[in-house]
């Protein structure tokens, strides 16, 4: 398998990337999909919802409580009729499992990433 490109990007590029801690409230398991979650998250200072593609990986009730790390300031898109306010970060191995991304320690919702 070849090594993807690496493009290295400005740490400018990189301050504006938003990334915080967010606890999950809610899953609901999106209708029109088979791979598709619809997350409620908190972030200390406001609630936002997720469209992720990990319903496979992660039965509803896994995630519900976990503090995880998300993107907030992607473009907002629609999913299945659902609008994603933000994206939980997640990594994938070679062999296809994925795990989403936590800290190590429980910090606070909103507490940012840098």
């Amino acid at each position: 398998m070849a090594t993807p490109e690496i493009v290295e990007i400005s740490f400018s590029d990189f301050e504006k990337l938003d990334l915080r801690i967010g606890k999950i409230l809610e899953v609901t398991p999106v209708s029109e999909s088979k791979k598709l979650i619809q997350i409620i998250v908190d972030f200390g200072t406001e609630k936002r919802q997720a469209v992720a593609g990990i319903r496979k990986y992660y039965p509803p009730e896994a995630l519900i409580g976990k503090k995880c790390i998300f993107l907030l300031n992607l473009q907002r898109r629609m999913l299945a009729g659902i609008e994603s306010q933000c994206m939980i970060l997640a990594a994938e191995d070679e062999e296809g499992n994925v795990s989403v991304l936590q800290p190590e320690k429980d910090l606070p919702e909103g507490s940012k990433i840098r």
